[in-house]
């Protein structure tokens, strides 16, 4: 195969620069489609862009799978220069581009691991090679993922179930073998958040936290999965904005060349990329402008910086640092040293060819099917007696009803309980309240977790207060939470221990066929008798 990469030795200080830059831009092909203006450039400015800017990649978020066959073709043809093509898909594919695998959260494994540990391994390795596999035939070769940050606190409104647990050694153990299962296709992998973002109740994409943990703490707590995925080869480490206090005290991590060079590259040994994490969020854009945060990351040691508030204005201050010597050409260089090792495992490397209809294959959908039926829990008093006779309603609580893509009237946990007899009553944890006259027996699911931008972990005051007053009029006789286990914590210490219920970590159909075929001990052939309408995701 040929070199598809030129020689980045001659292209000019400026076109260096560009090549230290990812920025944000819409899954969709179309600009009417997108959903997030303020950060995502229109074709026109996106291909102008890679056009004049030579930068080094673009992240992308939305569309469906094919669609995004299309727009990642489309991305390198206006480029001069291969680009990275990165995406969060910490979940699986699906989890952001309808049609692919979508893996339930990585807390299931790590639930898994609690009674088996081999068994969370084999699937932690088939997760990474069927997320390689998947995004690299819709052309997305920088998988930013795995997360390898320890969720030791249940406050944690970002991380949480994101996170394979809370235990260092099997957060280790599963974030290695994850790296293992994608090394089986070109796609570049990133452990994240570094130095660790499990110990914090705020949300770096609001504010900055504080981290004031001493410096044997970090190293034998945080640091630990860190090293497993160096050791495990990594390709890329991100950064986290956070203020780590025993190591520095002034600069947040992205920004530190303590942290970066000193502990990250000097200490633990790390030679491949380091990329920011979003320039755009509150923990370091609230810090200081657009231009010196861009040339105090490269300070700090970063390669790539994702998503600065405007790439031209990074560019230039970068391009301005050198030239008024506080930063030099033999430092732009070294990152783009580790830029193009990277892209030549993407660019030069021959691989099977998988075409767009073997995406999200039945062999990689049972195995998703697998981790929810080993990682869900229950209560010993199951199944859920249905008494005909009355009058039932189904209460589904959401976070947010205007962001419910998990959620459509064919999905099973509308479908199952309708067929049941139980009516619908969707609302949200603020309008929950609206809903406590009604004293039908209730089957109330919950989905909830920690989410970025929310600055909690989903689980308010407010909504406490609601729960509470429900559970004490006794009518709720079955729960299924999908999502977060430190809400089902809260549920198991208010409500009485006779009420049958079922967690999922997942949030997805098949968590939701699982979790109440489980809840009514129901099989797929009984609800296949009561409709002809449903598909092939119950067990």
């Amino acid at each position: 195969m040929p070199n598809l990469l030129p020689d980045w030795t001659q292209f000019t200080l400026k076109e260096k620069i560009g090549q230290m830059i990812v920025v944000r831009a819409s899954g969709y092909l179309f600009d009417h489609q997108v959903r997030y203006p303020v950060w995502e450039a229109s074709n026109p400015k996106l291909s102008d862009w890679l056009a004049t800017l030579n930068l080094g990649g673009v992240i992308l978020l939305g569309g469906s799978a094919a669609e995004l066959l299309l727009r990642t073709q489309r991305l390198q043809q206006w480029s001069k220069t291969p680009l990275f093509i990165a995406a969060d898909i910490e979940e699986g594919v699906g989890q952001r581009f309808s049609g692919a695998t979508y893996f339930p959260p990585p807390m299931a494994l790590g639930e898994i691991a609690k009674s088996n540990l081999t068994l969370a391994v084999n699937y932690a390795y088939k997760m990474g090679e069927v997320t390689a596999k998947e995004a690299l035939t819709m052309g997305i070769n920088w998988i930013l993922s795995p997360i390898v940050d320890i969720n030791n606190n249940p406050n944690n409104p970002v991380i949480n179930i994101r996170s394979f647990g809370d235990s260092p050694e099997v957060v280790s153990e599963l974030a290695k073998a994850f790296i293992e299962g994608a090394k089986n296709y070109p796609a570049l992998t990133t452990a994240k958040h570094f130095p660790g973002h499990g110990d914090t109740s705020n949300d770096s994409h609001l504010d900055l936290p504080i981290i004031r943990h001493e410096n044997q703490r970090l190293e034998n707590i945080e640091l630990v999965p860190f090293k497993a995925a160096i050791e495990a080869n990594v390709d890329t480490v991100m950064t986290a904005h956070l203020l780590i206090n025993a190591w520095d005290q002034q600069n947040p991590a992205t920004l530190s060349k303590a942290i970066l060079t000193g502990k990250l590259r000097q200490k633990l040994g790390f030679d491949g990329l380091i990329v920011t994490d979003a320039l755009i969020m509150g923990g370091v854009a609230n810090f200081a402008n657009p231009e010196e945060i861009a040339v105090k990351a490269v300070e700090a040691g970063a390669d790539i910086l994702l998503m600065p508030h405007d790439p031209e204005i990074a560019i230039n201050a970068i391009f301005d640092a050198v030239k008024s010597g506080k930063l030099t050409v033999e430092r732009i260089d070294q990152s783009l040293i580790k830029i193009w090792r990277a892209k030549q495992k993407i660019f030069n490397n021959t691989s099977k060819k998988i075409v767009i209809y073997q995406l999200s294959t039945k062999e990689d959908r049972d195995t998703v099917k697998n981790i929810i039926k080993n990682s869900i829990t229950n209560s010993n008093n199951l199944p859920l007696k249905i008494k005909n006779e009355s009058s039932k309603r189904n209460l589904i609580v959401v976070d947010d009803l205007l962001n419910t893509d998990f959620l459509d009237r064919q999905m099973p946990a509308f479908t199952i309980p309708n067929l049941l007899g139980y009516d619908l009553q969707l609302v949200d944890q603020n309008t929950l309240s609206y809903v406590l006259e009604d004293n039908r027996e209730t089957l109330l699911q919950i989905f909830i977790r920690g989410n970025p931008f929310r600055g909690n972990a989903g689980f308010n005051e407010t909504a406490k207060n609601a729960y509470h007053k429900l559970l004490k009029k006794s009518i709720v006789k079955g729960l299924i939470i999908y999502g977060s286990p430190y809400i089902l914590d809260w549920f198991t210490t208010e409500m009485s221990l006779d009420i049958p219920w079922v967690f999922s970590y997942g949030q997805m159909t098949q968590s939701q066929a699982i979790a109440c075929q489980t809840l009514f001990d129901v099989s797929a052939s009984q609800l296949r008798e009561m409709s002809q309408n449903l598909g092939d995701v119950f067990i």
